[in-house]
């Protein structure tokens, strides 16, 4: 036997074998996943159900409060590389927000790439398909887990767009429309809604499939928040982050 516990000479399959056995496999837990062109850094900080993701490149604010988040709170963070907010595809982009399903996949690479054939999009789909589900499985946290995707808007989005849609909402700060937290948890929703800050509540999937992870989320009830402020604004999303850290089981 080696000093860890593994037979002398064993193979390399037979060495994670027993790591699996043994519980070594953690050492070995990847550091990125890809989808298409879509390449996330893994951070991990313990054994928390916690799940984060950062999934457009061009929102650096969330990107750095999530990184420095991370450093000091346990969880699994998913951030994406790069500094577009499109990923490649298949010589052409799609949002990775909208590549959770293959119905919204679709209806954004038609949109992105209007000069594409049916062939081609058929085949962005297929490998989509062969690579989403890896994604999603480390996403999506055990039961009663939750998933925190932190966002960064500009003008042409805030609160106000989502109030028509929503179940439910609190606005504690109606002159600050692009500040806000979208859950999909009652519970979540209750005490998201004694904060300072917007809160809107959306627990049924809308019935356009847009192929974003609130709405999978939606679809697999499971607890979702996204946590929006406006670009640059790292210091608003920072409070608001340890807000919800705080407040949040």
């Amino acid at each position: 036997m080696t000093a860890a516990g593994a037979p002398r000479g064993c193979s390399r399959r037979e060495f994670l074998a027993y790591a699996s056995i043994f519980g070594w496999l953690p050492f070995f837990r990847p550091k990125h996943v890809s989808v298409a062109g879509g390449r996330f850094r893994i951070l991990r900080n313990g054994s928390s159900s916690r799940r984060y993701l950062v999934i457009h490149g061009n929102e650096e604010s969330a990107r750095q409060v999530l990184i420095a988040h991370m450093r000091a709170h346990e969880g699994t963070a998913f951030v994406v590389e790069g500094g577009s907010r499109n990923v490649a595809i298949e010589g052409g982009q799609i949002d990775p927000n909208r590549m959770f399903s293959r119905v919204g996949a679709e209806a954004n690479l038609r949109k992105l790439n209007p000069d594409w054939t049916t062939d081609r999009v058929n085949q962005a789909l297929g490998v989509l398909d062969r690579g989403r589900e890896k994604l999603v499985r480390g996403l999506m946290p055990p039961d009663d887990g939750l998933i925190v995707a932190l966002h960064n808007n500009s003008e042409n989005y805030s609160v106000k767009d989502e109030q028509p849609i929503s179940d439910a909402a609190s606005i504690r700060e109606p002159d600050n429309p692009h500040a806000f937290f979208l859950c999909t948890d009652p519970e979540d929703f209750r005490r998201l809604s004694t904060s300072p800050y917007n809160v809107v509540f959306q627990q049924h999937a809308p019935p356009q499939d847009d192929g974003s992870l609130s709405r999978l989320a939606a679809v697999r009830s499971v607890r979702y928040v996204n946590l929006e402020t406006a670009i640059g604004h790292s210091a608003r999303q920072k409070e608001m982050l340890d807000w919800l850290e705080w407040n949040l089981p």
